[in-house]
């Protein structure tokens, strides 16, 4: 069971112990199985909604479910949802694909704030492997362009992640507790454990505070692929983290928040690109030595919010932040020429967001953000023969980028079963970067730049049967300035190209289209969606014909225009009591113009998403102390390449990805209120497979353990 110490006190020594005690558990254990509430669903539109009635196609990965799946990176945890496909390069890094785009054409968001910064490159990146699951509460995915109300970057999806709560312990007096958390996985070879502390004060005044400090950390061995693949060298790395998050509640509508997170991955290899890279399928091997990533993050926020004021102004959310990530890469190449390279990124950020109930005319959401980052990128030097490089590393370094956005929605009835949101917003960016690389004569060059956009979304619901059938629609305007990387990145992309600057790039353009229906009963939910963006001058990466070094050099320019469709389907059938079938499909194809050659031609759009369905059957007992299901991934065969996957040839193999079959099982059992035992069985035929762009191959047959003790 779980112990809660309460004492009605408010001295000097209650305050000391309760910073120092422990913190909540995911969901309080419960006798017996109760109705759910419908979760509450905010960055669709930043208010709280009932998923079910946002017109828009989201998802909610719960805790409940985090523990559950016992994810291995925060991007697991979104694999299983409908148009989005996790492309690893290696076992501690994880970008997902939403809709077709990932890297920096996805927005990333913790409790509000951007994770993505002006440094982070092109196509798939490591960045959102930094956050820890077991830290967080809840994700919320919106899928579709988000630029009207996040500004740039927010294309293909966005998703924001909340931390845990520090006051859920708060009732009365003093109360505190603690909880363990550990994992193991056996063809990851890997072990982690989290542990937690919680305290909380309930004060004479009626306000509250709350403290919880977690810590973490992480082994994983070598990764072992399936029957055929064996264990895979060159796969392993380290990981750990602190955090620590503060709350006062004034009263029940005012509350101030601190949060400090930090985040390290040691060592971690892009093994692809190294010797000790295994061809799949006839893909290539690469020729480093060594190629290793070391990853460092740290979050600090102060933040205020108040709901229900009853006045002009309604709701209140107030945050400064600083966000620090650093990036060093440690590479040893054929010619045993060790390199390293380095840079560090400062973002200042800040938002304030208001909302209004204006009656008849709808309820408004309105306010400013703003984020500035600082970039050093402050080495990059070589051993042996070769000199080092005293202009800049990856990046352009002792740069700045500003990005500045302006934005008001408002959700409004039209009628007692239609509901429209439409929103508009106005975004500048600024860039200047000191010291640059000019690629034709290896002189050092500034640039300075910006850029400014207005993108506005509408999307309307209709209710056929109310609370229970709708259906929806909607047209988003995205857009995403040229980032940082885009204009100055001098780096290895892909297999064995070096990517150079291209100063005078301009903003890309997005209009996406969707419409779906959404159907919601006591034991049928299911949801379908098509969607359609049209791309305007989307930055592309092609040969410019000249070298560096041994390598193809690659430019870019805003030469891609075409479209990415596809359909999504959800369902989840309760087919007797206490068992429910479930299953997901996503079908995905688009077409982008680029250079092939001298001239622009028609191309597949990059790692498409294979035509994916996921089946299942799950059954949880009636107290909820015991639940269980078996699930299939069926992926079809990735063959609609693009002329840079063509290039890619040491993560798809020639003709493209094939196809695979996967099947798991995981189940859980309630030991008693205070302790949980999760087990899975994944890939239990032992396939050898690899996700789409995929630098090394999936887990083979897959043992997972995880085990939760709260005190």
């Amino acid at each position: 069971m779980i112990f809660r110490h309460e004492t009605p006190t408010s001295s000097l020594s209650a305050i000391a112990l309760a910073v120092i005690a422990g913190p909540v558990v995911a969901q309080d254990p419960k006798p017996a199985r109760t109705p759910q509430a419908p979760p509450v669903f905010v960055t669709a539109s930043r208010t709280a909604e009932d998923p079910f009635e946002s017109p828009r196609a989201v998802d909610v990965v719960g805790e409940e479910q985090l523990r559950r799946g016992q994810y291995r990176t925060l991007p697991q945890a979104l694999r299983e949802l409908p148009s989005v496909m996790v492309q690893e390069t290696s076992p501690g890094q994880g970008s997902p694909f939403l809709r077709g785009f990932t890297g920096y054409s996805n927005l990333l968001l913790i409790d509000g704030i951007r994770l993505n910064n002006s440094a982070f490159r092109a196509g798939p990146n490591q960045y959102w492997a930094t956050i820890d699951p077991f830290s967080i509460e809840r994700i919320e995915v919106v899928r579709g362009p988000s630029s009207t109300l996040y500004g740039s970057d927010a294309i293909g999806g966005t998703v924001q992640v909340f931390t845990k709560s520090a006051t859920r312990y708060a009732k009365s007096g003093l109360a505190h507790g603690g909880a363990v958390y550990s994992r193991y996985a056996s063809a990851e070879d890997s072990v982690m454990a989290r542990g937690e502390l919680q305290g909380s004060q309930v004060w004479e005044d009626g306000s509250s505070t709350g403290i919880l400090v977690g810590g973490d950390s992480r082994s994983f061995g070598t990764m072992r692929g399936g029957s055929d693949t064996g264990n895979q060298p060159n796969t392993e790395h380290e990981e750990g983290g602190v955090d620590i998050k503060v709350e006062h509640s004034f009263d029940a509508r005012h509350k101030l928040v601190f949060l400090h997170q930090q985040m390290r991955q040691n060592n971690v290899p892009r093994t692809h690109a190294t010797i000790f890279g295994e061809s799949f399928r006839g893909s290539a091997v690469g020729t480093d030595l060594q190629r290793d990533l070391d990853q460092q993050r740290r979050l600090t926020y102060l933040q205020y919010h108040a709901t229900d004021l009853e006045s002009a102004i309604d709701g209140m959310h107030l945050s400064v932040s600083w966000h620090e990530q650093r990036e060093l890469e440690d590479r040893i190449t054929n010619a045993n020429v060790e390199r390293w390279q380095a840079f560090k990124v400062g973002t200042l950020g800040a938002f304030a967001q208001f909302d209004s109930d204006l009656g008849t005319l709808g309820e408004l959401t309105y306010g400013v953000d703003y984020y500035r980052d600082t970039v050093n990128s402050w080495f990059r030097r070589s051993s042996g023969s070769q000199a080092s490089d005293g202009i800049q590393g990856q990046v352009g370094d002792d740069s700045t980028y500003d990005l500045l956005g302006v934005f008001v929605q408002d959700r409004v009835a039209l009628g007692e079963r239609t509901e429209a949101q439409v929103g508009v917003r106005y975004t500048w960016a600024e860039v200047d970067a000191e010291r640059v690389r000019d690629p034709s004569n290896n002189t050092q060059i500034s640039l300075s730049d910006s850029w400014d956009e207005m993108a506005a979304s509408a999307h309307l619901r209709h209710d056929l049967l109310a609370k229970k059938w709708n259906v929806y629609g909607g047209v988003s305007q995205g857009f995403r300035a040229p980032s940082l990387a885009d204009l100055t990145l001098f780096d290895t992309a892909r297999s064995g190209e070096t990517e150079v600057p291209a100063p005078g790039l301009g903003a890309e353009r997005y209009l996406g289209y969707e419409v779906g229906s959404k159907w919601r009963s006591e034991r049928l939910t299911a949801r379908a969606a098509w969607y359609y963006t049209d791309i305007e001058g989307q930055i592309q990466r092609f040969p410019s014909g000249a070298t560096i070094g041994t390598s193809p050099a690659v430019t870019k320019a805003n030469v891609g225009d075409g479209y990415i469709q596809g359909t999504e389907l959800q369902l989840a059938f309760e087919v007797i009591e206490q068992t429910t079938v479930f299953g997901t499909h996503t079908w995905q194809y688009g077409r982008v113009t680029n250079f092939q050659g001298a001239a622009l031609a028609d191309d597949y759009a990059s790692r498409l998403m294979p035509m994916t369905t996921i089946a299942g059957v799950r059954w949880e007992s009636e107290d909820g102390g015991l639940h269980a299901e078996t699930f299939v991934v069926r992926a079809e065969d990735a063959d609609k390449l693009s002329a840079g996957d063509l290039r890619d040839t040491q993560r798809i193999p020639p003709g493209g990805t094939p196809s695979y079959t996967v099947w798991s099982v995981r189940g859980g059992w309630s030991i008693t209120p205070a302790a949980d035992l999760e087990l899975a069985l994944e890939n239990i035929t032992d396939v050898d497979y690899r996700v789409h762009g995929s630098g090394s191959n999936a887990p083979g047959r897959n043992l997972v353990m995880g085990m939760r003790v709260v005190f």
